[in-house]
Parts: C-alpha cells; structure tokens; sequence
C-alpha cells in the first residue's frame, strides 16, 4: 500500500525516519509532501495514496474525493477538527487520531503559560505562587491527567469537570471531582482542554468566566473556538483581575493585547505538541495504526462512524 505523510509543517527527521521504518517494515510504500504551500500539491499528492497521515493539514471533502484509493487517514495527534469526517465516512474511509501522544508535551506547557502568568508575565513586578492555589482541569482526558499530575508537583488542589469520566475514576487519582462545570470556576486557575464540537463551541462565556475568584485566570490549549470571544472582551472590561493565557491566538488578540495586553498573553502558534518528543511519538503511532488496520483490520482509534 501506498502511505502518503502530507505534512505543511513537518515531521522532525527522526520522526519521518521512524514513520518509514514501521511502514516499509510491514510492506508499504511511503511518499512524502513536506512544506507545500498549495493546495493542488496535496490533491495531486493523493491521487495515488491508500493511506494519508497529517498534522494539522486540512483534509477536505475535496482532498478525500481526489483519492479514490484512499482507505485511511491518521491524524498525528488528538484533535481531529481539521478532517472532514462526514465526507470520509461517506466515501468509506476510516479516520483514526492519536490519543495521548502529545498530553505530556501539552501538559507542560499548561504550566509555562502558567507561570509566565502568575509572575505578572515577568514584568519585574511581585507575583504571585502556585503552591495552595486551586487548579480546575475542564475535560479529564490524557491532557488532563498530565496536568494534574503536574499540579501535584507544585503543591495544588486539583479538582476536574468531565461529564464522560466517572467521578470515582477522577477522586481514584487524587483529584476532586465536580458535579457542574459552574463547580469548577470557582478555582484560582481554569485550564480547558475540551475539543471543539457543536456543543462546546463558544460555551466558555461570560457567565463561567466570571465566576472565577479574584485573579483568576483562564488557561486554553485546547481549541479556540470554545471560547466566546465577545463576551471574552466583557469579561476583560469588567475584571481587571483576570488574565487569559493561551497557545491559540483568538480571533480579537489585536484588541485584547490593545486594551488589555498587561493581562493577556497567546503563543504566535499553537505549540502544545511542539516537541520533538511528542513529534516522534505521534508520528509513530500514526505509522503503528496504520500497519495495524490494514494487517489486521484493527480500528480501535477510530473517530469516524
């Protein structure tokens, strides 16, 4: 089989080593497209492929449809936002992500945001530390677990919101469960990791945001799109208390950091899985699943119906 790695911004070499590795160990052919700037690169890249593995490319109903062989596709990482799984189930291909590769390097970053916050963005001026503060983890997937994991090394009270994670799994590893989201703003420090789908869609708004205690502050690595911005902006007007930290940029970041730039900081692009750990890992996996599913039939991480 034909494995196309269609990568904007690349693999690290030891990654693509270890992506063509597994894949010509089991028998496929792998190609490469790396640092295309055009859209028709990948269309006519395709054509030929029986399997795609992607980063944060954009896999269209049009790039699904300009692969007739295509059987899968593996998103290197967790969220899957930039596949168009309905047009993949339509055409009968399987879609498959990589849980938990990235929530270690993810995790970490939580942390630097939140330092870099708590110090008052290194400004000179007195901060504030960690140690008694009370983290809220909303979503308590493999992110989420890292992160808490971490927050104990600083001397936090973690307390986590999942509707799909069974409270006595959360207090089994030491964190305090909440039965509502509202629950958990009552903590010094929020931090999102919820993907974006219909329901989660600009749900973090006014009315959870400010419900955070004085200098609270709100930590997002996960999509920008929970976040209502307009009521984002309100919350900055009224709550001169509040920061936001982000690794995405919203939409209204010129008018933030305009307004309220001593209060807001984002990362010039998402950089969650930016590691050369996390790098590796996903990319193997993705080569792993692939091998698998077309060996065995295995679709276990599968995210399309």
């Amino acid at each position: 089989m034909k494995v196309l790695v269609a990568t904007e911004k690349p693999f690290a070499k030891a990654a693509v080593e270890g992506i063509k590795s597994t894949l010509e160990k089991a028998g496929h052919q792998v190609e490469l497209l790396e640092k295309y700037t055009e859209k028709q690169q990948l269309l006519d890249a395709v054509a030929t492929a029986n399997a795609l593995i992607v980063r944060s490319d954009k896999v269209t109903e049009e790039v699904i449809n300009a692969a007739p062989n295509l059987k899968i596709v593996v998103r290197a990482g967790a969220g899957y936002d930039n596949i168009d799984l309905d047009a993949a189930t339509k055409a009968g291909v399987v879609v498959m992500n990589t849980p938990g590769q990235n929530a270690n390097a993810v995790a970490e970053l939580v942390f630097g945001l939140l330092v870099f916050a708590v110090r008052n963005f290194y400004n000179g001026t007195s901060g504030t530390e960690l140690k008694g503060k009370k983290l809220g983890i909303q979503a308590y997937g493999n992110v989420g677990r890292n992160v808490a994991r971490i927050a104990k090394g600083f001397g936090m009270e973690v307390f986590a919101f999942d509707a799909f994670v069974p409270a006595e799994k959360i207090q089994a590893e030491g964190v305090t469960p909440v039965a509502k989201v509202e629950d958990l703003y009552a903590c010094d420090v929020v931090s999102l990791h919820i993907p974006a789908t219909a329901e989660t869609k600009n749900s973090i708004n006014y009315a959870l945001i400010s419900r955070l205690p004085k200098n609270g502050i709100l930590i997002n690595t996960a999509r920008k799109e929970v976040i209502n911005e307009e009521e984002l902006l309100k919350v900055f007007a009224d709550r001169p208390d509040f920061k936001y930290v982000a690794d995405i940029a919203p939409d209204c970041k010129e008018e933030i950091a305009e307004k309220y730039g001593d209060r807001f900081f984002a990362t010039p692009k998402k950089m969650g899985a930016q590691t050369a750990e996390a790098n590796i890992n996903a990319g193997i996996a993705a080569a792993n699943q692939i091998a698998d599913y077309f060996a065995t039939g295995n679709e276990r991480f599968r995210v399309n119906k």
